[in-house]
C-alpha cells in the first residue's frame, strides 16, 4: 500500500513538472464561457424605416490590425470552426445565404492542386508531381460586411444589425495575371455570434479586459467605408463613380444621410 502511494505521488509530481508554466499571474478562462448578449425581438410592424448597407474593412488600416493577428487571424478562426462543423459557410454566388457549402467544397476553396517538374538525381529524369498548395491566411486583406440599419418605433431608436461577413480574396489566371477581387464565401453573422464571443481580440488599452470578436463587431470597433446601399439598379458606388476620392465622398454622403434621417425625426 505504501509503495502504491509513493508511486502515485511520484506520478503526480512528474505530471506537474511536465505542465507548461502559466504565462500570467492568474488563469484566463472566462472568455471560453462567454455568451453573446441576445438581440431584442423585432416585429415587422415596429420597423418604421430600414436600409441595407454594404461595407468594406481593409485590414491594412491600423484600427483593423486585429483581423491580421499572426497567431490567430480572423479568417483562420472562421475556417477552423467551419471544418469542425461549428458554423456554416455559404457560397459567394450571392449574398443571400442561399447555398451552404459542405466540407468538400470548403476544402476546394482552401487547397489548390498544381503540377511541378521534379528532377530525380538517381534516374536523371524529370517527372511531373501533383503538389497541393495550402491557402495562405495572410492573403485575405479585406472583408465585406452586409448590414441593416433600421428605426424601431417601439423603442424610438436607430439600430444596426450585421447580417453577413465575407472575406475578399484576389483571383488570378493560370499565367499569374490578376482577374479581380471577390468574396471567398459568406458567413451568416447571427449564427456565428457564439463562436465570436468565445474568441478573444487584443485590446490595446487594457490587457485585463480582452474583447471578444462579438464585442468588436457589436461595438463597431473597426474602420470601414460604405461600398453600396440598397438601390433600384443594385449598383455599387464604383459602378457610377470612377474617382477613388469621389467614391469616399459618396460613402460619407450615404453615412451622413442615415444620420440626418434619425436627427430629423426629432424636434428640439
Amino acid at each position: 500500500m505504501a509503495l502504491f502511494f509513493l508511486a502515485q505521488t511520484q506520478a503526480q509530481q512528474d505530471k506537474k513538472s511536465c505542465e507548461r508554466p502559466r504565462d500570467n499571474v492568474y488563469t484566463r478562462y472566462l472568455h471560453t464561457e462567454k455568451l453573446p448578449i441576445p438581440y431584442d425581438f423585432i416585429h415587422e410592424k415596429d420597423v418604421f424605416w430600414e436600409k441595407k448597407i454594404w461595407r468594406l474593412i481593409d485590414t491594412r488600416e491600423k484600427m483593423n490590425h486585429s483581423f491580421r493577428n499572426e497567431k490567430n487571424p480572423f479568417i483562420k478562426m472562421v475556417i477552423d470552426a467551419a471544418m469542425n462543423e461549428e458554423i456554416t459557410l455559404y457560397s459567394s454566388i450571392d449574398d443571400a445565404f442561399s447555398d451552404p457549402l459542405d466540407l468538400k467544397e470548403i476544402r476546394k476553396l482552401l487547397y489548390s492542386t498544381d503540377t511541378a517538374l521534379i528532377y530525380d538525381p538517381v534516374t536523371f529524369k524529370d517527372s511531373l508531381v501533383i503538389v497541393e498548395d495550402e491557402f495562405n491566411y495572410m492573403d485575405v486583406k479585406k472583408y465585406r460586411i452586409k448590414e441593416v440599419w433600421f428605426f424601431d418605433e417601439e423603442t424610438s431608436r436607430m439600430y444596426v444589425r450585421i447580417l453577413g461577413i465575407a472575406p475578399i480574396i484576389t483571383y488570378y489566371l493560370d499565367d499569374g495575371s490578376v482577374i479581380g477581387e471577390g468574396p471567398m464565401f459568406w458567413l451568416y453573422y447571427p449564427d456565428c455570434r457564439n463562436l465570436f464571443a468565445r474568441n478573444e481580440v487584443f485590446n490595446p488599452y487594457n490587457d485585463a479586459m480582452r474583447m471578444s470578436w462579438d464585442d468588436l463587431f457589436e461595438a463597431r470597433f473597426f474602420s470601414s467605408y460604405i461600398t453600396k446601399e440598397n438601390n433600384n439598379y443594385d449598383r455599387r458606388i464604383q459602378d457610377y463613380v470612377s474617382s477613388p476620392i469621389d467614391m469616399l465622398l459618396e460613402s460619407e454622403k450615404i453615412k451622413e444621410s442615415i444620420f440626418n434621417f434619425e436627427q430629423d425625426l426629432w424636434s428640439y
